[in-house]
């Protein structure tokens, strides 16, 4: 196979990388579980302590000459963010813990809302059967608390979302429609414009769980067709080599002016008296207490690094390295991918079960190899019960993944084989 579109500078950029070079249980590591967390570039790890180690302090409470520079980084990451995925403004950037945190914040906040947002009993939200715990969780709560449905779109045999039903499940009755991007489990890329469309036409707002797709393809919330943008984007900062415990919450200004605050505190109010407060606008209304403030400074300096890269040429590299993966695995005996055939449907998580094997086993085994992967259900259990499994393995690369690498997983996988004895 020939493999069009590695990025060409490759190793340059797993020099970058410095746990790359370590080895584990004797052998060079090969690390292919990005997609629950990707590694950290140095420019991003040097970022964050000398942030640490010159500019710590507090954030727009400091009137010393620390707090302004603190200050300023931290709000020079917002701009950041907000140009990485082309928000319209940067008072729209909302940060969060994580992205988990921040899909809570919409649901409970559209929970609390009045006027045209309210939510009561006859009203439906529309997930998928392929989401994240993280976004089927905070909808069935909603729902339960407010009376309101909760349905969702079905996955085809081959991993694809089932949108023959789409004009009897978005409705005049639909209020939210949550979904994701990319898939965590399945890999699968979905049609965002085409259904954000379809629910702008009944009035819904759109979620899109963007913690897979962010890191792995351009975004520009600008680029989108008429009635095609979500409302609502959503990411994580250590997916897209950048710190942990810093999410992003992008919102649509109108909606977020017009839902109430989330977490009360410091910062996020305008004025408090013992009867009633005032808030802040955006997007200090929906920040209460100090920030996560090197964690984003850390994810602003991953932002331009991926910048400085280009993400076109990440999704080229991801998606050769894909079809590579792909290619391989089909050489194994007794391996079932979940999700598309096709690597040009799908992002960097492949997900697949090797008969007469537990998932946590070939984790394991394939660990003592050097090689890092995950097993399990991936916070996607709906999605293994579609499929009738009750969990899976699964490998994911990124930009910094060599072929090499994904020889060494292949091999890896022929060594559990014979490990476990399968003819």
């Amino acid at each position: 196979m020939t493999l069009e579109g590695l990025l060409p500078e490759l190793e340059m950029i797993r020099a970058d990388f410095p746990i790359l070079e370590r080895t584990v249980h004797g052998l060079p590591l090969v690390y292919l579980d990005s997609a629950n967390t990707s590694q950290k570039p140095q420019i991003v790890i040097d970022t964050m302590v000398d942030h640490l180690e010159r500019h710590n302090a507090n954030v727009a409470r400091a009137m010393h000459q620390l707090g302004a520079e603190s200050t300023e980084a931290f709000e020079g990451a917002r701009d950041k963010v907000a140009g990485f995925i082309g928000a319209p403004s940067r008072d729209e950037v909302i940060f969060t813990k994580n992205a988990s945190e921040a899909l809570n914040l919409v649901a409970n906040t559209l929970a609390w809302a009045r006027g045209r947002y309210e939510i009561g009993a006859g009203d439906e939200v529309v997930i998928t059967e392929m989401e994240h715990h993280s976004n089927i969780v905070p909808w069935q709560l909603l729902t339960e608390r407010k009376g309101a449905t909760l349905r969702w779109f079905g996955v085809t045999d081959d991993g694809q979302l089932d949108t023959s039903n789409i004009d009897e499940l978005i409705t005049e009755r639909t209020k939210v429609v949550a979904l994701t991007w990319v898939s965590n489990m399945l890999g699968t890329i979905n049609p965002i414009a085409a259904i954000a469309k379809r629910a702008h036409e009944v009035g819904a707002l759109v979620v899109v769980d963007g913690a897979q797709a962010v890191p792995q393809m351009p975004v520009d919330l600008q680029g989108f067709g008429p009635g095609e943008a979500p409302d609502f984007l959503i990411f994580t900062g250590h997916k897209v080599v950048g710190p942990t415990g810093i999410g992003v919450l992008w919102g649509r200004r109108e909606v977020l002016e017009e839902l109430p605050p989330f977490l009360g505190g410091g910062e996020m109010i305008a004025t408090v008296t013992m009867a009633r407060s005032t808030y802040a606008g955006i997007p200090h209304k929906f920040e209460a207490g100090t920030p996560p403030i090197v964690e984003a400074v850390g994810l602003g300096a991953a932002v331009e690094y991926l910048g400085h890269v280009g993400m076109e040429n990440v999704r080229r590299h991801e998606h050769a390295i894909t079809a590579y993966a792909l290619e391989g695995l089909a050489t194994v005996p007794g391996i079932k991918v979940l999700g598309p055939a096709d690597a040009a449907l799908r992002g960097g998580a492949i997900s697949f079960e090797l008969d007469g094997v537990h998932p946590h086993d070939i984790a394991q085994v394939v660990d003592s190899r050097g090689v890092a992967i995950r097993a399990g259900h991936h916070c996607a259990k709906p999605a293994h019960q579609r499929f009738g499994v009750q969990a899976s393995t699964r490998m994911s690369s990124y930009l910094y993944t060599t072929p090499a690498e994904i020889d060494a997983f292949i091999e890896a996988l022929e060594y559990t084989r014979s490990y476990f004895k399968l003819s």
